[in-house]
């Protein structure tokens, strides 16, 4: 089962506010086609065997931010340190590292970036180390 998810689909106060932050963002982050859905900014991403995961954004004018975060991986430090860099260029607020948290003997080490998108939403980007 290598899949963990299918779709996230995320509510935004504002889809214009929220659209140039995304659209600068998904493509980074491995979601490469642009799906033209009316009402959302869709983009998806294939696997090997044509199989799509997508992140999905959509306007819910009432929508309060909360504590909840997703999460993206990435395969190495660099990555983490370029997507901060993509993610504070296209309007990143309340920006939070990219820093090392120093594991214990034992555990996995863990670098990541935290940050919100410009309606407030909780994401990061992180990368796992063997230590």
């Amino acid at each position: 089962m290598p899949r963990r998810y299918d779709h996230i689909d995320l509510r935004v106060r504002s889809l214009s506010e929220a659209r140039p932050f995304y659209e600068a963002l998904l493509p980074a982050l491995g979601f490469t086609r642009d799906a033209t859905i009316e009402g959302w900014l869709q983009f998806e991403s294939d696997d090997a065997d044509g199989v799509t995961e997508f992140f999905g954004v959509t306007e819910s004018p009432e929508h309060r931010p909360n504590e909840c975060r997703v999460a993206f991986c990435a395969d190495t430090i660099s990555e983490v340190d370029k997507l901060a860099e993509i993610a504070a260029r296209a309007g990143a607020r309340n920006i939070e590292g990219p820093a090392y948290e120093i594991p214990q003997p034992g555990e996995t080490g863990y670098y990541a970036v935290f940050f919100e998108d410009p309606c407030g939403n909780r994401l990061e980007v992180c990368h796992r180390t063997k230590n």
